[in-house]
């Protein structure tokens, strides 16, 4: 209890950014019960999942757990992870944090229409069933374009690759299926720059970032922050490790600024943004959209999607705790953010999960650490007695099932031969029986031969 105690008041100390911090029984959650956090962070990083990570819990407008773990990369003399100053690739939080953001202000403003179809603001998207694409089918993910395309082996300037995305041909009709599309996403974010004449990154800027106050979220990291950027890939196909450039191929062939992924930003950045969209929209007295969109495009759509966002249906490390109506996403470099509206809280998980991981399934590791995570969150809001969830025995990360595929195989392997052997042992016991079987019933089958000629002879004799 001591120790929890002291790492709250240090929290509280040492915060310098983001969300004012509060110790959690201030706002109904249990520091021991959150301590679950830190144990299951520390496996995944021990486990060789990640080399770091920074987490943010937030609720009723406080930061509640903001910490970093580990470093920004395997060397031990790295950087520690700062929730507040480590800057994180977020990958496919760009599409909610970014692009999603800038169409719900563009619908606000009447400069969209949900229903209208996609080449209304960008002609060039056209062919086909092409032309009956909606903007809404493209944020619920039901556009019928592919997932993606290798723009990064095609395409040889940002001019070309975009071209690629807009000649993309769909794999069904608009509405009648579901394809997670980066595509989509892609198309979604040159929409809004045909729109608003600015490029995505300039209007999310102007428009988001600074008026919140978020200082250290942007595309394309500026070359003095690189020491701050936790490292991702160490041997992408650009043939050089990446620190501060774009982890997805795509977004890079882009041109570092897409509407899929490009977004670099600190964990207690992306909880300043969390807090507006709980707060319907609006932060510090600064209005970035309004509730009523806020709520259209985060209340489910069509399957396990909302507008741009997911729905916490227990996929993608969102647990099974979370209530219903919770919303988030992931990124693929290993981040998520998931946001309760009834518990008013929020859960903020940013790794570099693709730099080097020395687990052998870090695909695993963080999945479960995520689950966890929110789950963790979640079990640790107690100001409601009835609604209080028990603790549980132990979590995924305890287990750590299938993280190291070695020792599991090596299990499976010892298991296999005991396996081979006993069915050998069995297999020779029960070839003998069977031949004792088949003595014993040939014996018999000579018994009741001779017997039943015996009864044919003495019934003709009679």
């Amino acid at each position: 209890m001591l120790t929890a105690l002291i790492a709250v008041v240090a929290m509280v100390a040492t915060a310098d950014g983001g969300l004012p911090v509060a110790a959690p029984a201030t706002v109904g959650m249990s520091a021991k019960r959150l301590e679950t956090i830190d144990r299951v962070v520390s496996r995944g990083i021990k486990a060789g999942g990640f080399p770091g990570a920074a987490v943010v819990v937030g609720r009723k407008g406080s930061a509640v757990w903001e910490k970093g773990f580990g470093r920004i990369d395997w060397a031990t003399s790295s950087s520690r992870v700062s929730a507040t100053e480590t800057i994180y690739d977020l990958a496919s939080l760009t599409k909610v944090i970014g692009t999603t953001t800038a169409v719900m202000i563009l619908y606000d403003e009447g400069r969209i229409k949900l229903d209208a179809p996609v080449n209304t603001y960008l002609p060039e998207f056209t062919g086909g069933y092409k032309d009956s694409v909606t903007v809404r089918q493209l944020l619920e993910h039901r556009s019928g374009l592919p997932a993606d395309r290798d723009l990064w082996r095609i395409a040889h300037s940002p001019a070309e690759a975009r071209q690629v995305v807009l000649d993309a041909p769909l794999e069904c009709k608009p509405g009648q299926c579901y394809i997670y599309s980066d595509l989509g996403a892609i198309t979604l974010g040159m929409m809004v720059e045909r729109v608003t004449g600015q490029g995505l990154d300039v209007f999310l800027h102007e428009r988001v970032f600074a008026p919140l106050g978020m200082v250290n979220t942007f595309f394309k990291p500026a070359d003095s922050l690189k020491s701050r950027v936790a490292p991702t890939e160490v041997s992408p196909p650009r043939g050089y490790p990446l620190q501060g450039e774009v982890h997805d191929e795509n977004a890079y062939a882009l041109g570092g600024v897409a509407g899929h992924a490009g977004l670099f930003s600190t964990a207690s950045d992306i909880s300043i943004f969390a807090q507006m969209i709980l707060e319907g929209g609006e932060y510090k007295g600064v209005r970035i959209v309004s509730d009523s969109t806020i709520k259209l495009f985060t209340t489910r759509a069509a399957g396990s999607r909302a507008l741009g966002w997911a729905m916490a249906d227990g996929q993608w490390g969102s647990g099974r705790f979370m209530s219903e109506g919770s919303f988030g996403h992931v990124g693929y470099t290993g981040t998520s953010l998931w946001i309760d509206p009834e518990r008013e809280m929020f859960v903020i998980l940013l790794t570099n999960r693709v730099h080097a991981a020395r687990a052998r399934q870090p695909a695993k590791v963080i999945a479960d650490v995520r689950a966890d995570l929110t789950d963790a969150a979640a079990i640790a809001v107690t100001d409601d007695p009835s609604q209080t969830i028990a603790m549980p025995a132990s979590f995924r990360s305890d287990a750590a099932k299938g993280w190291n595929r070695r020792e599991h195989h090596g299990r499976a392997r010892r298991n296999a031969h005991h396996a081979r052997a006993t069915a050998h042992t069995k297999s020779k016991a029960s070839a003998s029986k069977s031949k004792a079987t088949a003595s014993k019933s040939k014996t018999k089958s000579h018994s009741h031969v001779a017997a039943s000629k015996s009864s044919s002879h003495k019934k003709k004799a009679s």
